[in-house]
């Protein structure tokens, strides 16, 4: 079929194709009438995952946007959401509504799950290409119905954001003050022990006794090998003996008392040589040298005495200071013991405050996060009351079934042409024959263009 049979059987059948179109547009037109009427409601909500949060808490990351904005649509979709505008537009104290139910339900079922149920029909969420904008859609058959929807399910999800917030913040706050009050009371038994154990062993400064008695035993221990050092000496001079002791030996009196007794040694010796045994003058000197020799024993005797004196009394001190420094180095172990006893409570008491703080810390920081108002979700416009209805669309349901009672039109036209083949042209005889055309006469209605005789040059043979 060529382009200009196509177009006579569409001018021969242009009544039908006409019938179509008319009643495609009657259709349309009935469906327009005949429709209830939607409005349609839009709110914008802008979700900053930059802000930051003012307890403390870390900022959305980029990377997450996606999944992020995905979460809340989902939210705002769901029941949790839906049961907050229940609450806000107080649908469920509404008689109408009631009776509504009633009539759709027979009262079975649950009130407000078929209440969100009918909220969650005409509710749309978008959110906006490469943006962090999310759209929220409502169409309701009632204009201000639509607006109100729109705005309360913005405020639901606002409240709801919050709530999901502040919810976890609650009950980790809850947590963290049974742990604040177990960690307070751990930290008093830790400085309970420490005190009592501080009264017990009578430890005012742990670091400044050991130090002083550290002090005390070296003193000790350097007295101890001087007197060590002198009970040496003391026993040595008592063991030389006598006239050899060098205390002996530098005394001025012994030594004078030996020259004393050398003089008068020698002049016995003389007047031993010259007088007789009677002899007055012999018998003075003898005395004299007698009497010398009398003192030098005397004071040798003396000077041997005072060195055993002081040799007991150096052994007696040596004694005693062993015994003070095996005390001393006793009560220096003690004293480590104590202190090293008191910095394990000491210890515990440190643990117990860092527990303590950290958890206080932590406490504080979900109570500030439970007690916030502020949500990462700013509303960028509300909802107005729609002036116009959204659907149904007239013009585009017309144009619409216009175009489809054409091409319905058409289908028909060349169904019923190929059921029932007409012969409206040269070309057809010639399809339908397979005989060459040498002449045809035109119609009178027909245009002067296409009256012309034609002539086919073929076999000889006309029709």
């Amino acid at each position: 079929m060529t382009l200009h049979q196509f177009l006579l059987i569409l001018r021969a059948r242009w009544r039908s194709i006409a019938l179509f179109v008319a009643g495609a547009l009657l259709a349309a037109l009935a469906a327009n009438l005949l429709l209830p009427k939607k409005y349609t409601a839009q709110t914008s909500l802008l979700i900053d995952m930059r802000a930051a949060d003012p307890t403390g808490s870390a900022a959305w990351g980029g990377t997450l946007a996606s999944n992020y904005l995905a979460t809340q649509v989902s939210i705002i979709s769901g029941d949790r959401v839906a049961q907050r505008v229940v609450e806000i537009l107080k649908l469920d104290q509404d008689p109408h509504t009631k009776e509504a139910w009633m009539k759709a339900t027979h009262g079975r079922g649950d009130f407000d799950a078929w209440l969100i149920s009918g909220l969650e029909q005409g509710l749309d969420v978008r959110p906006a290409r490469d943006s962090n904008v999310i759209d929220i859609i409502y169409r309701s058959r009632d204009a201000e119905s639509a607006a109100q929807a729109a705005n309360a399910f913005a405020q639901a999800y606002m409240d709801v954001n919050l709530a999901l917030k502040t919810e976890p913040a609650h009950q980790y706050a809850e947590w963290f003050d049974e742990r604040t009050k177990a960690a307070r009371a751990k930290l008093e038994a830790a400085q309970s022990r420490l005190s009592a154990y501080q009264q017990k062993a009578g430890i005012v400064s742990a670091d400044g006794n050991v130090d002083y008695e550290n002090s005390r035993l070296a003193q000790i221990s350097s007295q101890l090998t001087a007197v060590q050092a002198e009970v040496a000496d003391s026993q040595s001079k008592r063991n030389a003996g006598g006239s050899t002791v060098a205390d002996v030996m530098q005394s001025p009196l012994i030594n004078n008392l030996k020259a004393d007794v050398a003089r008068l040694e020698g002049q016995v010796q003389e007047l031993r040589v010259n007088l007789g045994p009677n002899n007055p003058r012999r018998e003075r000197a003898e005395a004299q040298l007698a009497a010398a020799r009398s003192q030098l024993a005397s004071e040798t005797a003396r000077i041997q005495s005072s060195i055993n004196t002081t040799y007991q009394v150096n052994r007696q001190r040596e004694h005693d200071l062993q015994a003070a420094l095996a005390a001393q180095k006793a009560r220096v172990l003690k004293l480590n013991k104590d202190r090293d006893d008191l910095n394990v409570y000491r210890r515990d008491v440190e643990a117990a405050q860092r527990e303590y703080e950290a958890v206080s810390k932590s406490a504080s920081q979900t109570r500030l996060e439970s007690l916030t108002t502020q949500t990462n979700v700013v509303r960028m416009d509300s909802a107005v009351t729609p002036l116009l209805p959204s659907s149904p669309k007239s013009r585009m349901n017309l144009l619409i079934a216009a175009l489809a009672g054409t091409m319905l039109g058409v289908a028909w036209a060349v169904l019923l042409e190929l059921i029932n083949r007409r012969v409206r042209s040269a070309e057809d005889l010639t399809q339908m024959l397979d005989l060459p055309v040498l002449g045809s006469i035109s119609s009178s209605r027909e245009p002067r263009r296409l009256a012309g005789p034609r002539l086919l040059l073929g076999h000889g043979e006309s029709s």
